[in-house]
């Protein structure tokens, strides 16, 4: 929160030595993040986000959790509109210049289902597979969008040094 205004991001970091699924993993879920912040812009419809999220993932035999979704932010920390990462791009409100929102697709190796522990926070696979999820909070610009959450030293990427 920075002067009553919120933000939101998610990174992930590979511990020690990982089995190449993983980073295979973390590489599709970073590479969906961006395709879907690729699909932004006025005039578009905020289902392009979810469709272009969803046919990569999916082309490269994942599966997109369908229980969480991204969120508008501001002054107010979830609020609409929400951001699915799948479906059809001619779905969901047309996106305006000045519309913030996240975008933070969650990404499994197995199927898309999940449940929540008896914490209320931590959500695991159901099947047990592995999951990833990158999120920024992106801008909706004149001719496109800004991304407000880049790390000036690019520590949002996966492929870091364990």
């Amino acid at each position: 929160i920075l002067d009553g205004w919120h933000g939101d991001s998610s990174r992930m970091y590979p511990v020690g030595t990982i089995k190449r699924a993983a980073e295979r993993l973390l590489e599709v879920t970073h590479e969906c993040l961006m395709r879907g912040i690729a699909a932004i812009r006025p005039g578009a419809r905020i289902g392009a986000i979810g469709a272009a999220i969803q046919t990569y993932a999916e082309g490269e035999r994942c599966s997109v959790v369908r229980d969480f979704c991204g969120h508008g932010v501001g002054q107010l920390f979830h609020d609409a509109p929400n951001i699915l990462h799948y479906g059809s791009a001619n779905e969901g409100v047309e996106m305006r210049p000045g519309m913030i929102f996240t975008v933070e697709p969650m990404i499994n190796l197995g199927r898309p289902h999940v449940k929540v522990l008896s914490d209320g926070w931590t959500a695991v696979t159901r099947d047990r597979s592995l999951s990833a999820q990158y999120e920024h909070t992106i801008g909706v610009t004149d001719t496109g969008c800004e991304i407000f959450t880049l790390s000036p030293k690019k520590l949002d990427r996966p492929g870091l040094p364990a």
